[in-house]
């Protein structure tokens, strides 16, 4: 069977217009279109939709509120007082990397003796373990600080506490009902109260390293330094929260805006040779870049070989070392992106082969001996694009141990840990949160928990549920998207989870001009829209397939983002098509 017969359409589930759209327009003195999708994001006081249009720095918490961390920072600062040796211990993806980055500057710059240890993702894999504990003990460690790991990691805890070896957890994963033995434990789920449930591993990172150096610096005022440093390390945290997909609204927006707007001017060495190896020195930075060009490139050392690399680059005060690691990231980014293509390819031949992608199915699990464990969760994410259904991959090739590793990711509305948690009989170790979420499994029982996991799918999901959907802001005609309207739209950034760029539908368009196929491959198509009320411009990525069926109907609706697009000086309102759809 075709994969196209499987594929459903995407449902469009477009917002209604809101009466009190006119007034908290007037009261911000902004259109009523941007008023629309403020309300949509559930923002309807005037006071609250300024403070998220205009985001300050002087609005993220304060560090001393953070649950747990009153303790760490004594211990920290016992520990700089008294020389021990501290080594802070990060996971090995972009929000780990930059939180590690961050703590570690700041305890460097505060004199301690402190070295970092990033864990093999292959070899020794997700959170604290028992080699790498033994090991830095041994070598004389007397404070292991974890960023974004360890709240689950009971076994490793006790074996730090009976090696002497004092333990500070940070992290932002969830919480099991029990918490392990450590000096203390830093996490914004400890108390309901706490504003921001949803901070990232390198905001609770940032969170430490800002009290640490408070308690150095009693005055109102970081001394200048280490201010300098904190302002510039509010870009390595917002990467961290870009990556690590959270929820882009309170203080995590207040962040990711200053950090981003801080990110083109930051003076650490190796952000300004990430910058200019993607090729983006000279460009406002958003989002997008940190989650499409700059995080992939942080991530591939993790991936592909080694994430202290990242680490490294990061902390480097030497440009020249600076821009060698930044372009072996980025060659090491390019053979990722090849290895990522191949399995994904691979993957769907898979589903379609076992027919996966039946109606009935609720959940795609997926196995082979020839998959790189440092991918397949970027491509669990891909086929939860494609085919809408909580995926995990696994990499099955045979190990001493007889043991595989898996990354899954999910569907809005189903918890991807409460899933495995359920189906853990099989595992011989899990961990993550709601969308995304690691396990290692014997070979031999992969099928049996494939089994269970459908199982649970089948019991917990709906045909709704797992039908793809596209969330429209509002249906409107062509002639509401004027310049200075896109523009201030602008406002609503920056964008990703919680917070996703605003989508808008016209109904009834017909074409302006014909459309054209461009593009490498020819899969992309330009095409004119009117309505009648006006004419726009749009691209459509990977639409080129409709040119046909397109010059076939008269009338059509579209779904689409609305942008300015600057060419040779000159500046007009162009749509990024999301949808076509012909009645």
């Amino acid at each position: 069977m075709l994969l196209s017969a499987r594929m459903k359409k995407r449902q469009w589930v477009i917002k209604p217009p809101d009466d009190r759209c006119e007034q908290l327009a007037k009261s911000l003195k902004v259109s009523p279109l941007l008023a629309q999708v403020l309300i949509n994001r559930g923002i309807t006081d005037s006071e609250e939709a300024s403070v998220f249009l205009r985001p300050r720095l002087t609005e993220l918490i304060d560090p001393a509120q953070m649950p747990g961390i009153d303790p760490a920072v004594q211990r920290l600062k016992q520990a700089i007082r008294n020389r021990e040796k501290i080594t802070v211990y990060g996971d090995y993806d972009v929000d780990g990397i930059t939180g590690v980055a961050i703590l570690w500057q700041v305890l460097t710059m505060l004199g301690a003796d402190v070295d970092y240890y990033i864990p093999h993702r292959i070899d020794e894999g997700y959170g604290l373990n028992a080699e790498a504990i033994e090991t830095l003990a041994k070598s004389g460690s007397k404070l292991l600080v974890t960023v974004d790991c360890g709240v689950t990691a009971f076994d490793s805890a006790e074996m730090a506490a009976q090696l002497g070896l004092d333990l500070v957890i940070t992290d932002h994963h969830q919480l099991d009902i029990k918490l392990p033995q450590a000096t203390a434990i830093v996490h914004p789920a400890l108390e309901e109260s706490y504003p921001n449930q949803d901070s990232a591993g390198a905001m609770v990172a940032f969170k430490l390293a800002w009290a640490v150096a408070n308690e150095f610096n009693p005055g109102r005022r970081l001394e200048p330094r280490l201010r300098e440093f904190m302002l510039s390390a509010t870009s390595l945290a917002a990467m961290g929260t870009v990556a690590d997909i959270v929820d882009l609204r309170g203080e995590n927006r207040v962040l990711t805006s200053y950090g981003l707007k801080a990110l083109p001017g930051c003076k650490l060495s190796g952000i300004e040779a990430l910058i200019e190896t993607a090729g983006l020195t000279g460009h406002s930075l958003d989002s997008f870049h940190i989650g499409f060009r700059l995080a992939p490139m942080l991530n591939a050392a993790g991936r592909m070989g080694h994430a202290r690399l990242a680490v490294e680059l990061l902390t480097s005060e030497s440009p020249v070392r600076s821009t060698q690691i930044a372009e072996y990231l980025k060659e090491q980014n390019g053979q990722r992106q090849q290895c990522e293509r191949k399995i994904f390819k691979q993957a769907c031949e898979m589903i379609v082969e076992r027919d996966l992608n039946h109606p009935d199915r609720k959940s795609i699990v997926l196995a082979s001996e020839n998959w790189h464990t440092g991918v397949i969760g970027i491509v669990a994410s891909r086929i939860v694009d494609k085919f809408y259904r909580p995926t995990i991959m696994i990499n099955a090739a045979d190990a001493e141990d007889g043991i595989a590793q898996g990354s899954g990711r999910s569907i809005p509305g189903f918890c991807l840990l409460s899933a495995i948690r359920a189906c853990s009989q099989h595992l011989n170790s899990f961990g993550g949160h709601k969308m995304a979420a690691g396990i290692r499994i014997e070979t031999e029982k992969i099928d049996l928990f494939v089994a269970e996991f459908e199982d649970y799918a089948k019991q917990n999901l709906n045909e709704n549920d797992v039908a793809a959907k596209l969330h429209i802001d509002a249906a409107v005609p062509l002639e509401t998207f004027r310049k200075e309207t896109v523009s201030e739209l602008q406002l609503l950034g920056p964008f990703g989870q919680g917070n996703p760029e605003p989508t808008f539908a016209t109904k009834g368009v017909r074409l302006a001009s014909p459309p054209r196929r461009v593009g490498a491959g020819r899969e992309h198509l330009q095409l004119a829209i009117t309505d009648n009320t006006a004419a726009v411009r749009c691209i459509g990525f990977r639409f080129g397939k409709l040119e046909k069926k397109l010059l076939e109907t008269e009338f059509f609706n579209v779904a689409y983002k609305p942008q300015i697009n600057t060419y040779n000086g000159n500046s007009n309102v162009q749509f990024v098509l999301s949808d076509i759809r012909f009645e």
